[in-house]
Parts: structure tokens; sequence; C-alpha cells
């Protein structure tokens, strides 16, 4: 896994995220590299985290699929997490 495979899926969660919000100026992700995985953590406007979310959790679950299928593919696993306006890194 390098730095570049990183910055890739991280850009990719951003696009994902931009095109769901309201708010696109608002997104952030943040990589943070443990020993075997990577955590992005996305950030997204207050109002916006319901839409990044979806309803019953089906459309973060779909963006977890979409880095299922890239961790795969880079052999390196990728977990999101979705932050809410209150919580620190």
């Amino acid at each position: 896994m390098t730095q570049v495979d990183v910055v890739q899926v991280e850009e990719l969660v951003r696009e994902i995220a931009r095109a769901l919000v309201d708010e696109p100026s608002a997104v952030e992700v943040e990589a943070v590299e443990r020993d075997e995985n990577t955590i992005l953590k996305l950030r997204v406007a207050p109002q916006d985290v319901g839409k990044v979310i979806g309803k019953q959790g089906r459309t973060a679950r779909s963006v977890r699929t979409i880095l299922g299928a890239v961790s795969m593919k880079l052999h390196h696993r990728y977990t999101l997490d979705i932050l809410e306006e209150d919580e620190e890194a």
C-alpha cells in the first residue's frame, strides 16, 4: 500500500460525499493509518449528516461496500467513520 493509494481512496470518498450533500465545500476527509488498516474520517456540514448516512444507513453502507471493493483490489483494509459535528478527532 502506497501513499498514492491512500490519497486516491481519500479523494474517492470526498467526491462521493460532495455529490450527496447540499454544502460540498464543507466536506472533509482525513485518513488515519493504523497497523493493518486505514480509517477514513468523513466530516460534513451538520445539516448534511443525514444525507451521507441515508435512510436506515443505506447510503453509508453503500459507500462502505465500495470501500470494501477498493480494499480487496489494493490489499489494504479501509474503514469509514462518519463524524457528527460535536465529535473531535
